[in-house]
């Protein structure tokens, strides 16, 4: 009798660990089942959040697989000048084909002019996105 009480508990528990994964399999489909325009957008945020944190290791990792095997990360740090401090960026706008993205991005950044304090300057900007691999990729000329 204990024998058969037990094998009915350990194959609910089992069917119950079974459903859990599932559960969770499915709770993963509908991240990846996301638009194209909310990955860019997710991937745009993330990159410029870290720019303006000056994290260049984190935003360097967001660029192309392509652009990281030519140029290293220190290479892409010093691209940035310190002609203006940014202050604030982010994605306000995505439009998509098939492969390629364009974010539309509201940068704030305070100028570094000696002797002039113009406060806080917004401008936009637009980048391109690629679909390498299944990931959403920033694009940087070389």
């Amino acid at each position: 009798m204990k024998s058969f009480v037990w094998n009915r508990v350990h194959r609910s528990l089992r069917a119950m660990g079974l459903a859990a994964v599932a559960a969770a399999a499915l709770g993963g489909c509908a991240t990846m089942s996301s638009t194209p325009e909310q990955a860019v957008q997710q991937r745009a945020s993330e990159y410029w959040k870290a720019r303006v944190a000056g994290d260049y290791a984190k935003a360097y990792a967001l660029a192309t697989p392509s652009y990281r095997k030519l140029q290293t990360a220190e290479q892409f740090r010093l691209q940035f000048g310190s002609a203006a401090s940014l202050k604030g960026a982010e994605p306000i706008n995505v439009t998509c084909e098939p492969e390629k993205c364009t974010a539309r991005i509201k940068i704030s950044a305070a100028p570094a002019l000696v002797g002039m304090n113009l406060g806080t300057i917004d401008t936009h900007l637009s980048e391109t996105w690629l679909l390498e691999d299944g990931q959403w990729w920033r694009y940087h000329d070389l």
